[in-house]
């Protein structure tokens, strides 16, 4: 694991991290909201904005971490199905939900949209941000079998 911090795959980590964010802004759409967050800051409640960015700043880090350990692993001809598997869920739900589940449309809104059906994470008990952790869990799950897969 410690050999993801260290040249060349620093590199590789720190450029899918910040591809992964800019991705997950413009997917969900997160760039048309930051001026409505800025005109309307009286009414935004800062403290799920908050913690719904500090989720996404973390799940862009575990994508960009399990993105790199996969590839040292499979660079070493081990097998990692599992976290394979689960690293990729991660990363595709880490795009579903968007940024700021409440403020932006996400890809699974745009799609049943696109269907005539109404859906919005603001539906849900903690309007997205539970997702979000779903989502962190799994990339956490993942890091965890391609750690004891290469143990």
């Amino acid at each position: 694991m410690k050999r993801i911090f260290k040249e060349p795959y620093l590199y590789w980590f720190f450029a899918i991290f910040i591809l992964y964010l800019v991705l997950n802004i413009f997917i969900s759409g997160f760039d048309n909201t930051i001026p409505l967050i800025i005109l309307y800051a009286s009414t935004v409640d800062w403290f799920r904005l908050g913690i719904s960015l500090v989720l996404t700043l973390a799940i862009g880090f575990l994508v960009a971490l399990n993105a790199v350990y996969v590839y040292i692993l499979h660079k070493e001809r081990k097998k990692c199905k599992e976290g394979k598997v689960l690293a990729g869920a991660g990363s595709v739900g880490g795009l579903i939900v968007g940024v700021c589940p409440l403020c932006v449309t996400g890809l699974v809104p745009l799609a049943l949209g696109l269907l005539g059906i109404g859906f919005s994470f603001a539906s849900l008990p903690f309007q997205g941000i539970e997702i979000q952790v779903l989502v962190v869990i799994i990339l956490l799950t993942s890091l965890y079998f391609l750690k004891k897969r290469n143990i």
